[in-house]
């Protein structure tokens, strides 16, 4: 039940339904709590972490970010700890504290590498370049995303694809490059469209 509660949270998320998705998710980490089902309880408390970031409630967002990172940590979990250090990175990124951005999606990065997980790895380094955009680095900017693209053509993630041909466009932009840029923009779109 609490890993169906869990799924309908998850869900609900990618519909982009964030208050729904946490009606659901709460229900679950009640249920993983009382049978102590520390995964069941990380794995809700991460998505927590997420809807609250999509509805702007960052410092809310961190707090299920650190729970679910504690309990990762506890049980050995290494793709959840991935996850919730990527999710701390996006989170102060989102309240503009890069550097701590910084180090949670080095982190992060760390040990999607070492698990070989290529989509947390994609994701990260996109983060990590949004991050240098923020500061204004356009080029180790650049950087980041294309290697972001090259895993997310790799694994055949159309969407993250798309959003690293965007985010090389915004690099070139700031650089001054505005054809180029222009090129990246209009295949990021083709792919959306998509």
């Amino acid at each position: 039940q609490g890993a169906a509660l869990c799924n309908l949270g998850n869900a609900y998320l990618q519909l982009g339904d964030a208050r729904r998705a946490i009606g659901y998710l709460e229900q679950a980490l009640a249920i993983h709590r009382e049978i102590g089902d520390r995964r069941g309880e990380g794995a809700a408390l991460g998505n927590l972490g997420l809807a609250y970031r999509r509805l702007g409630d960052v410092r809310r967002a961190i707090e299920f970010s650190e729970q679910s990172l504690a309990i990762d940590r506890e049980i050995g979990d290494r793709l959840g700890e991935g996850n919730d250090l990527g999710s701390l990175g996006g989170a102060y990124l989102q309240l503009g504290d890069a550097r701590r951005a910084i180090g949670f999606y080095e982190q992060s990065l760390a040990i999607h590498r070492e698990i070989g997980n290529r989509s947390g790895e994609g994701s990260v380094l996109m983060g990590l370049g949004a991050t240098y955009l923020n500061l204004g680095d356009a080029r180790r900017a650049i950087g980041y995303h294309e290697q972001a693209l090259a895993i997310h053509r790799e694994i055949g993630d159309r969407s993250g694809e798309g959003n690293d041909l965007c985010n090389l466009g915004s690099a070139y932009a700031q650089l001054g490059y505005v054809r180029r840029a222009i090129g990246f923009y209009e295949q990021s779109l083709a792919i959306h469209r998509e």
